[in-house]
Parts: structure tokens; sequence; C-alpha cells
């Protein structure tokens, strides 16, 4: 039996993060969005997927990432979540990359605030440190809003 797993990951500044391949619906380019009046600040807005209407989450705010951005333009890597669809608004998509479980790390003490709460550990790849998302605790609802009221 393998201990190793699938990763799609992506990028919010220079950091590298991977969630569960089986997690990834789809990935697209940048859609446009409907903000959603008085929507937690981590609800960048509202999109159509195809008849569809599919809550975006800009994750930078989720994280409280600090780091610069480099476009504008996020891309949306779709995930399936209590049996409904929500866009995780990301800079950059990587590749998908195989993890091997046994040698995951616990997230370092120097992690602070929301990102130590949704990264449920941390694997050397490719000469860079790649944090695993806990991406179903992020969306929990009383989660999502937490972080969003901590990054205002």
């Amino acid at each position: 039996m393998s201990d190793n797993s699938l990763y799609c990951t992506f990028f919010i500044g220079e950091q590298f993060y991977g969630i569960p391949v089986g997690d990834v619906q789809e990935v697209l380019q940048s859609q446009p969005l409907t903000r959603a009046p008085l929507a937690p600040a981590a609800i960048a807005g509202l999109m159509n997927l195809r008849g569809q209407i599919v809550t975006a989450v800009d994750v930078r705010r989720v994280l409280r990432s600090q780091a610069a951005s480099h476009t504008e333009e996020k891309m949306n890597l779709v995930i399936r979540h209590a049996s409904t669809e929500v866009s995780l608004l990301v800079d950059q998509i990587g590749d998908v990359v195989t993890v091997d479980e046994s040698k995951v790390e616990r997230p370092p003490e120097t992690l602070q605030g929301m990102a130590r709460e949704f990264i449920r550990g941390i694997s050397a790849l490719e000469g860079r440190l790649l944090l695993l998302v806990d991406v179903h605790r992020m969306l929990d609802d009383d989660s999502c809003v937490r972080a969003a009221v901590a990054a205002e």
C-alpha cells in the first residue's frame, strides 16, 4: 500500500500550497464576479459556472497572506465542498504533484494566525516547501467568517 497522495498545487504570492486532487473539480481562468452585499471580506463574490451560482473565496484573505499579488487576474480552483462547488481564488495554478504522506511534517511554530489553523502539514518538494491545506476546514462557514473578520 502506497503512502503517496496527489495534490493540486497553487501559489499565493511566492507561497506554494496544495490540496488533494480528489477535491478539485476544475481549474478556470479569471471569471467575472458579482460582489455579494454584506458578505465577509473573504468572499470575493459570486460567479456563474454554466448556470450554477458559485461562491468565490479569496484564499489570500482567508490565509491572511500579505504577499504582493503577481497579477490582478486570479485563477479559479473549483472544488467540491459540502455537496456544492466553491471557487478558490488563487494567484497561479501549479502542477499536480505526488506527496509522500509518511514524510509530511507538522506546520512550524512560526506559522501564525489563521494560516496555522488551515495548514495540516508541510512537505519538502522540488527544493521548496509545500503547505498542505485542509480545504474543508478552511471552507467551514464559521472558520471562513472568522478568517474574514480577522483579515479586516
